[in-house]
């Protein structure tokens, strides 16, 4: 997998991270916290998330997250918070509810960590599991249906196999159980109807690679035809006449990118986020590039250009006040970040459309863009709609083709700073989690980064950057100074437990918070990382083609008898003999 967080050469930026987590599937009243503010809003479909950001679904609502071809499902009453979502880690908090964890796919160097009240669940191996946490009874449930997971909690870990669900209860002590798998109920079910659907997203999994987040909605909504001199494109099918592509949607402030744009459509994550858009035959098409299957894309807030000028706009402003404007990249052109990047990350976000040439030192304004002659492909809003993170398709004035004449490309973002409404979508307030959830500390096995800054310590230093993204060492600065927001979580190390004997009937007694006064960490095999867990993964592995059926409903495996080792039971009767 492509590797993009981490810090570059000596004197480079530290990279954002490749991928994001995608809200792609709400039902019912669903909400939306970023770590940077305290209040919730209601959450946006499209909607890119990552590090810190908080999700709850309220009675009866339910919601998909999709990170990588790694689907999350969250059951009505959820509280979800994304700890850490980086190349290499993703972590997240269950503090209220079920969460159902489909994972297709786990590279050899990667970690997946689920951590609740009580304890933090590795899971080790593509497969399907679901954990549910009883914040008033501090009790966790974890069940692996297909896989294998290793739970965590104080001094010592056990593992959960296939058709098994292990019960661990209470915080200082927690102690275990391990029992055959609980038989599925009607949220495990729409959870099976979901990965079913996504497993008949063949055809664009033939273009792009199953971990480009949203290839899984390209199939239902458009068609792939060979255009020259693009090569296969994916052209939308239910769209308006006159469609443009980052017409229909809004802009949002998401760190550590800056202005990304969230598409209306329910397909609208990955043609915006990825690969460039192209006017052909008098319809847009969506052109990903040449992309390696196995490797990652590096994720774009939006690969769009910002037009300007002092001559641009004269004729459009609403009421005298200033408007923002921009249109999609076609192939080939380059995407230069306003975020703070390495040169490495530059071409790696660009590898699919540019090669060859040195895309660092490009000079956006200085370039002839093909989109930006297209009738209808610029768009204009007003500043304040804009900023505001409103829908925009109505809020959008027409552009004559004098004032494309007289505009000049200013760059891939918009020169305006956000305010808080930016932050949170724009989105109506809805019903918060109880604080009992949203404020309760989770296990961790590893220590997640550190909260955001609020975004109103650092809404001022934002105004004087003029809508580019602070740097690491403003970042840095702003911390030093900013209120002191005290880490929701306690880490805690173990090395593995051997399983009790009995298999799965029998209970072990609880495993403590802490290693003992003077006790030193758990050896590592060599070449481990400590961060993570060190049984070895497997690749990614074709789903069984069916699943044992229960009363015309689809229902996953049980527990099956686990065989005792050869010679086990002669060994036993000779001990007896003895005795």
């Amino acid at each position: 997998m492509l590797a993009m967080g981490a810090a570059g050469a000596a004197g480079q930026p530290a990279d954002p991270p490749a991928r994001v987590a995608r809200l792609n599937f709400i039902e019912g009243p669903v909400s939306f916290r970023p770590d940077s503010v305290d209040e919730w809003a209601a959450a946006t479909p499209n909607y890119p998330l990552t590090t810190g950001d908080h999700l709850w679904t309220d009675a009866g609502a339910r919601a998909e997250v999709h990170a990588g071809s790694t689907a999350l499902r969250m059951a009505p009453q959820t509280a979800l918070q994304i700890l850490n979502l980086d190349d290499r880690v993703a972590q997240f908090s269950v503090t209220s509810g079920s969460l159902s964890v489909h994972v297709r796919y786990l590279g050899p160097d990667e970690t997946f960590e689920v951590d609740t009240p009580n304890v933090a669940i590795a899971l080790l191996r593509p497969g399907d599991y679901r954990i549910d946490s009883d914040a008033d009874s501090n009790t966790t449930s974890l069940t692996v249906w297909r896989g294998e997971a290793e739970a965590t909690g104080g001094g010592a870990a056990f593992p959960v196999r296939p058709g098994e669900t292990a019960r661990i209860m209470g915080l200082e002590t927690p102690t275990h159980d391990l029992a055959p798998a609980i038989p599925p109920n009607e949220f495990d079910q729409w959870c099976q109807a979901r990965d079913r659907r996504e497993d008949q997203a063949q055809i664009s999994a033939r273009y792009v690679p199953r971990e480009m987040v949203g290839y899984e909605d390209l199939d239902g909504y458009g068609r792939w035809v060979n255009i020259p001199p693009y090569g296969w494109v994916w052209q939308p099918t239910a769209v308006p006449a006159g469609w443009t592509p980052y017409h229909y949607g809004h802009w949002a402030w998401v760190e550590p990118w800056g202005w990304t744009w969230i598409d209306d459509a329910p397909w609208g994550f990955a043609p915006f986020h990825y690969g460039r858009w192209a006017y052909a035959g008098g319809l847009w098409v969506w052109a990903p590039g040449a992309m390696m299957v196995g490797v990652r894309p590096v994720y774009a807030p939006a690969l769009v250009a910002f037009v300007g000028g002092p001559r641009f706009g004269m004729s459009l402003a609403v009421g005298g006040g200033a408007m923002a404007a921009w249109f999609p990249l076609g192939p080939g052109e380059v995407f230069v970040p306003a975020y703070h990047v390495s040169e490495v990350y530059v071409r790696q976000v660009n590898i699919v459309h540019v090669t060859n040439v040195s895309v660092i030192n490009v000079n956006v304004t200085n370039v002839h863009y093909v989109n930006m002659g297209v009738r209808g492909a610029v768009v204009a809003v007003p500043q304040e709609a804009f900023v505001g993170a409103r829908p925009l398709a109505r809020a959008a004035v027409v552009v004559p083709d004098r004032e494309i004449a007289n505009a000049q490309v200013v760059g891939t973002t918009a020169m305006v700073a956000p305010r808080r409404e930016s932050v949170l979508g724009g989105a109506v307030a809805r019903t918060a989690p109880p604080a009992r959830f949203a404020e309760r500390a989770v296990v961790v096995r590893n220590a997640p980064p550190p909260q955001a800054v609020p975004f109103a310590a650092r809404q001022q230093a934002l105004e004087a950057n003029h809508g580019r993204p602070l740097d690491a060492a403003q970042m840095n600065s702003l911390r030093a100074t900013a209120p002191a927001r005290a880490p929701m979580v306690r880490q805690v190390q173990a090395s593995p437990a051997e399983r009790p004997a009995g298999g799965v009937s029998g209970a072990r007694p609880g495993f403590v918070n802490d290693r003992p006064p003077g006790a030193t960490a758990p050896a590592r095999p060599q070449g481990a990382s400590p961060a993570q867990p060190t049984r070895q993964r497997e690749a990614e592995t074709a789903r069984p083609a069916a699943r044992p059926q229960t009363e015309g409903s689809e229902a996953r495996p049980a527990a099956s008898p686990r065989k005792e080792p050869p010679g086990k039971k002669k060994a036993e009767k000779k001990e007896e003999k003895k005795q």
